[in-house]
């Protein structure tokens, strides 16, 4: 069988990019309509051909929508050239395209399952070469895991590289820090191959989806989908700079006294966050579940003890059951939420904010945009799951004469599906640059 491919000349980089030495992975994307889906499916399905015994996968964060989008582009594309009926089948029960010569498509959902919070379910699986599409939608955990899985199955038999295809549209997540902004930076890894799309780089289709795309009436959505747009931001109530947020990870801040901060819950989905303070860098975090109070505060204890944070330079969470953890640990501090803010040192009077919290959050604004706080951490899930929350830290009733105030956890819960425990451990060290010294006077590392 003998196929013509066609393609348009981002479709024949991203090919190119495929045969590079040293390329394990290609990211294809950023605004809508400029071939992506139609690329993947073929290169699919020519090494489907031409390689028997191939095995790959394609996955998506819904497989209901992988089925009602990808899997109809690739009927199109084995239409278009002319593949004969019998080639191969769609298995609906086990959601795998085989082919008659023996290679295979695996049909994966990469939704972030409760029951699979480190998608064990993959840990097995053994391919030639792996695809993702629209990665924006997925957690950084599928990525990784299966990057993993490629390169263990006829690799070295058909000298084919092991790289990870992935398409998507602008989205500040991983995808934006792992491929786009080292690519803006000229900083991309040498197996990292970036290639940027627009809807006009599709010659079949760019008048009908330059057409669509310019009815859409939202700003952020035309300037990501139409424009390839990834710095969009039309938030005005977003309090922290994305790149601010990225940086985080990266920042070298001055070391000084030591801290603790501790986000305290006893049982249920909420994490017991623990914070290890070198000035303003934390220098460890610590994740615990399902610890009751007496468990915390022996918990607290000795990490205190190992990292030489006195009781005063201690704070906890105590509104609720993190009061019990105040109550065993004397000397420490307790942090109270609607608490009136610290007061003003000019004035003397408590400054314009609607309660503590929301005064030490925007401290913590205020210092990340600034670049003075450092973050060590080499766990990506905490890295994303804390990133997550931090973007989500916005003003609440900004165009009103009122106090200034954030949103509440409970908003930010419901956006993100669980509770902020990373940023609110530490939003708390925040309060160590407002609290009054021994005679009453306030900090001047204000």
């Amino acid at each position: 069988m003998k196929l013509t491919l066609t393609p348009e000349y981002k479709q024949h980089l991203a090919y190119q990019a495929l045969e590079k030495e040293g390329v394990n992975t290609l990211f294809y994307g950023g605004g809508a309509g400029g071939g992506k889906t139609w690329w993947l499916c073929e290169k699919s399905l020519v090494n489907c051909l031409r390689y028997p015994g191939y095995k790959t996968f394609i996955g998506r964060e819904e497989l209901k929508r992988l089925m009602q989008s990808t899997f109809v582009t690739f009927t199109k594309v084995c239409s278009f050239h002319n593949i004969p009926d019998g080639t191969w089948k769609l298995n609906g029960q086990y959601n795998y395209i085989e082919f008659t010569n023996g290679s295979r498509i695996d049909l994966l959902d990469l939704k972030k399952l409760p029951t699979d919070p480190l998608y064990e379910r993959f840990g097995s699986l053994e391919y030639t070469d792996g695809n993702i599409e629209e990665a924006g939608e997925i957690d950084f955990g599928a990525y990784d895991v299966l990057k993993t899985r490629i390169g263990r199955h006829l690799n070295k038999e058909y000298g084919i590289n092991p790289t990870m295809s992935i398409t998507g549209n602008p989205k500040k997540n991983w995808t934006y820090k792992i491929f786009y902004k080292p690519w803006k930076e000229k900083t991309l890894d040498p197996s990292i191959v970036f290639i940027q799309s627009l809807y006009t780089d599709n010659k079949h289709t760019a008048e009908s989806y330059g057409e669509q795309l310019s009815q859409v009436t939202d700003k952020a959505t035309k300037q990501r989908l139409m424009f390839g747009n990834w710095e969009y931001d039309d938030d005005t109530t977003t309090m922290i700079d994305f790149d601010s947020i990225t940086d985080l990870f990266t920042n070298v801040v001055s070391k000084g006294q030591r801290y603790l901060s501790a986000d305290v819950a006893r049982y249920g989905s909420d994490k017991t966050v623990i914070m290890i303070w070198n000035g303003l860098t934390v220098e460890k975090i610590i994740t615990k579940v399902k610890l009751g109070v007496d468990k915390v505060s022996d918990e607290l204890r000795q990490v205190a003890v190992e990292n030489n944070v006195p009781y005063s330079n201690i704070i906890v969470d105590e509104d609720g059951i993190g009061g019990g953890v105040v109550d065993t640990l004397r000397g420490i501090k307790g942090f109270m939420a609607n608490r009136i803010p610290f007061e003003d040192r000019v004035t003397g009077r408590p400054e314009n904010y609607a309660s503590l919290k929301s005064q030490c959050t925007y401290k913590l604004a205020e210092y990340i945009n600034q670049h003075k706080i450092a973050v060590k951490c080499t766990d990506t899930k905490v890295v994303e799951d804390l990133t997550e929350e931090l973007e989500q830290i916005k003003t609440k009733d900004a165009d009103k004469d009122n106090k200034l105030n954030i949103i509440s956890k409970d908003e930010i819960k419901e956006l993100i599906g669980r509770s902020p425990d990373y940023s609110d451990c530490l939003m708390m060290r925040m309060y160590f640059e407002f609290e009054p010294t021994y005679n009453g006077q306030l900090k001047t590392n204000y």
